[in-house]
């Protein structure tokens, strides 16, 4: 077999082993000693010769390929987590092969399906819909890690904060800060991180004995868009309120602009959260006061623990905490 014009009996007469120690070493096969391997690596790379990957999967089983489905390329925060999970596997001898489920149920199932058909080793999924059922099936026919979304059941295999806490932390934060008409613009509806942080507001107004008022409870769908939509049905409904939580970064950027357009100051006038602290986040106008998601340490973690579940080892994934920035775009409520 001749590859990039080295063969492996050349790198087998360079190293004085046989051809069968050579593509042991080639497959990575833990019968050759480190001496050996040391030896067929060093004539290996004096030869210039690089290893076909394919060739490699068809020796051994495998096709060093692991399926990444996000949920929406060029978000903010799902293209933090996959910078995390390419600096996850790198070194490693994997390719995260990345498709895109763009929010939407049937696109993610049809996606999957396709890396399935690549004969991937392993799958991450960065959220998504898909109902449990699917997901254990998943689970059972190859290695899977889910990243930011809680599974029952699946609590090794898991990488997620908790959105509640992460939550209840903000608002009670607008709260400390004197504020008592605070509004939310949510994410996608039933998607798990804005219900759940739908339920840390609640929960932080409660603990407060602030009543929650429906009218300040604004539909959203993750993107900037909706902030502005958010915010201007507010004030088109006369809409009293002194602070705004938002779903996520984007969100909180949309709710600047229109509050901007209406001639509504941040914060001496209406204070901003947001969520995920995007890189943006620290430089606008004011600077976003918002919970910091681990987005690279997530994709980081989730990739190291599929390489050990695809090499058969115990997956072991740390307990990641989202962290409160605050920054100018909160300010106290004057009495």
């Amino acid at each position: 077999m001749k590859l990039n014009g080295t063969t492996i009996s050349d790198i087998a007469a360079r190293a004085n082993v046989s051809k069968s120690t050579v593509s042991r070493v080639l497959n990575d096969k833990s019968v050759v000693n480190q001496q050996t391997r040391k030896v067929v690596l060093e004539a290996m790379e004096s030869l210039g010769y690089q290893a076909n990957a394919f060739a490699r999967s068809l020796a051994s089983g495998r096709s060093m390929t692991v399926g990444v489905v996000t949920q929406k390329i060029g978000s903010p925060f799902y293209d933090m987590i996959m910078q995390g999970v390419i600096q996850g596997f790198a070194g490693t001898g994997y390719s995260p092969l990345f498709v895109d489920g763009q929010w939407e149920e049937s696109t993610e199932l049809e996606v999957i399906r396709a890396v399935l058909g690549r004969k991937v080793d392993g799958l991450l999924l960065l959220g998504g819909d898909l109902p449990e059922q699917q997901l254990n099936e998943l689970k059972e026919r190859l290695p899977t890690i889910v990243v930011g979304k809680e599974i029952p059941g699946w609590e090794n295999q898991c990488v997620y904060i908790d959105n509640i806490s992460a939550a209840y932390d903000a608002t009670k934060h607008l709260i400390d800060f004197g504020h008592r008409g605070i509004a939310i613009i949510q994410g996608i509806k039933q998607h798990q991180d804005a219900m759940r942080r739908f339920d840390g507001y609640a929960k932080a107004l409660a603990d407060a004995g602030i009543e929650l008022d429906p009218d300040l409870v604004l539909e959203g769908d993750f993107s900037a868009q909706s902030g502005i939509v958010g915010i201007s049905s507010l004030l088109m409904r006369g809409k009293s309120f002194t602070a705004v939580f938002c779903a996520n970064d984007m969100v909180a950027y949309g709710a600047r602009l229109a509050l901007h357009r209406h001639g509504i100051r941040v914060p001496e006038d209406v204070s901003i959260v947001g969520f995920d602290d995007q890189g943006e986040s620290a430089y606008v106008t004011p600077p976003l006061t918002t919970v910091r998601q681990p987005g690279t340490e997530m994709g980081a973690a989730a990739a190291a623990g599929l390489v050990q579940l695809m090499q058969g080892k115990p997956c072991v994934l740390p307990t990641l905490q989202a962290e409160l920035k605050c920054r100018e775009s909160v300010a106290r409520v004057l009495r």
